[in-house]
């Protein structure tokens, strides 16, 4: 049991960096390569392959290449249940928050 819990708190911290969540979400249904990926994010080859080779050594991603190019996709589709259960959770909490920020500045 221990194991699991060290597989998932490893699995977890790719779930920390908003330039991963990001690459998640360009994934969540289709294989991209990494140009099209570097289009997406605006954001250098270095970076993005600095990232996906982190989501690829923990599991989260699969690599195929064809000819000159990588192409990158989930390994599980499961992956993306739980980046978008925990996205819910994060949008009620702001929601939330929000309006008792409101509540608040009306009772001022």
């Amino acid at each position: 049991m221990k194991e699991l819990y060290k597989i998932h708190a490893e699995m977890c911290k790719v779930f920390s960096n908003p330039i991963r969540l990001e690459i998640l979400n360009l994934l969540r249904d289709k294989e991209m390569s990494v140009t099209e990926i570097i289009e997406k994010t605006k954001l250098t080859q270095a970076n993005i392959s600095q990232h996906l080779s982190i989501m690829k050594s923990k599991g989260i991603v699969l690599s195929n290449r064809n000819g000159k190019n990588i192409y990158y996709k989930l390994s599980n589709t499961k992956i993306i249940k739980a980046f978008d259960i925990i996205r819910d959770v994060l949008s009620e909490r702001l929601e939330t928050d929000r309006k008792s920020l409101f509540v608040q500045r009306r009772e001022k």
